[in-house]
């Protein structure tokens, strides 16, 4: 039984070992080396803002300064009760690009951003739509013309990169990893042609691609997911690129207390359920392995030949390091690498927490 028992900790290493070889297609492709040719052609860059008024008077003008040749700004205010209208009809006084829309509490929509979303999307003059959050700012003024190069022909999505700032704190770099693992995830399958999700603070397709697949229709009722599922939704072999350049990058501050970071996640998460079977089914291989892997690893440990067991742990954490290592160069996060093994087990048993709470207790409101 025990030998079995240790066939099986083979098992989830070997599956872990196979997940981080399949991230190597993306990690040493040339960056952007799909970009045919440069695009110039008009954007909308919209951002939807509830009680964000402290951070668009920080980081409006960094996006108002981005150097392209012609975008809009739409700034749409989903019934906030601070001072975000007032912040956004400030900026628009001074700058015609920008065009307000005040969203009103609906009671049926109520607390949804995809809601507040749409009816942006429907102000915008210009196909080409790139999305990000009030509470981001862009690397550089390069951000706007990097995300646009991705619309190359026949591609109508973008996945971008949003990072967040570095702080001193293990809080702050368990977020950080786990923002790294899920671009890892998702740029890789997107190089693969099996694109599956997006981030919000740094997205972009185009109004034809929402106005075909009616928008959040299918998923309006579903409190997250206007980036992820809906790119879940739409994306194709051939319709998606990856920007993954540095000047291509947002940033925000990440959260400050374990609270408010596992509220957060517990939205994202919900998502997942409703993403495809397939998508679900390689997510949730991926995930049982590693929750798996570490399971039998502090078991195993004690009741079995350690120096085998050991042996197995070393050489995970090998494939674990030579993955992040070109990860956290490509992504500008190379403090991660330090305490790696620990964020990771961290990672694991948040991850499962989370999914324990939201089998008990659905998330409410997207903010």
């Amino acid at each position: 039984m025990l030998l079995i028992v240790f066939y099986c900790f083979v098992a989830v290493t070997a599956i872990n070992v196979c997940y981080y070889f399949s991230f190597y297609s993306f990690l040493f492709a040339k960056p952007n080396s799909h970009l045919q040719a440069k695009v110039t052609t008009p954007i909308s860059v919209i951002i939807c803002a509830k009680n964000e008024g402290e951070n668009l008077r920080e980081n409006l003008p960094k996006i108002l300064a981005q150097k392209y040749s012609e975008f809009e700004l739409i700034l749409i205010n989903d019934a906030s009760y601070d001072d975000t209208l007032e912040v956004m009809e400030n900026f628009q006084l001074r700058d015609s690009r920008i065009v307000v829309v005040n969203v009103q509490s609906n009671e049926r929509f109520w607390g949804n951003k995809k809601y507040a979303l749409t009816l942006g999307i429907k102000k915008a003059n210009y196909e080409k739509l790139v999305f990000t959050d009030a509470d981001c700012y862009p690397a550089s003024e390069n951000w706007l013309a990097e995300m646009a190069n991705g619309f190359q022909p026949e591609k109508s999505i973008v996945l971008g990169y949003g990072a967040y700032q570095t702080e001193k704190s293990f809080l702050n770099k368990l977020i950080r990893f786990e923002t790294l693992l899920t671009a890892l995830q998702y740029f890789s399958s997107a190089k693969r042609g099996r694109a599956y999700m997006g981030v919000g603070r740094n997205l972009a397709y185009t109004s034809d691609e929402f106005y075909e697949n009616k928008g959040f229709v299918s998923h309006m009722s579903i409190l997250s997911g206007d980036d992820d599922l809906f790119i879940n939704q739409i994306a194709t072999k051939k319709n998606t690129s990856i920007v993954y350049t540095p000047d291509s990058f947002t940033f925000s501050k990440a959260k400050s207390n374990w609270k408010s970071w596992f509220a957060q996640k517990r939205r994202h998460v919900s998502t997942a359920k409703f993403y495809k079977k397939k998508h679900q089914l390689k997510l949730g291989l991926f995930y049982v392995s590693q929750l798996s892997f570490w399971c039998l690893f502090f078991l195993l440990i004690f009741i079995f030949d350690w120096k085998y067991v050991l042996g197995l742990f070393l050489l995970r954490t090998l494939f674990l390091y030579l993955t992040y290592a070109k990860a956290t160069k490509i992504f500008k996060e190379k403090n991660l690498l330090w305490l790696l093994p620990l964020q990771d087990l961290t990672l694991v048993l948040s991850q499962i927490s989370i999914f324990i709470y939201n089998s008990i207790s659905k998330p409410t409101h997207w903010k």
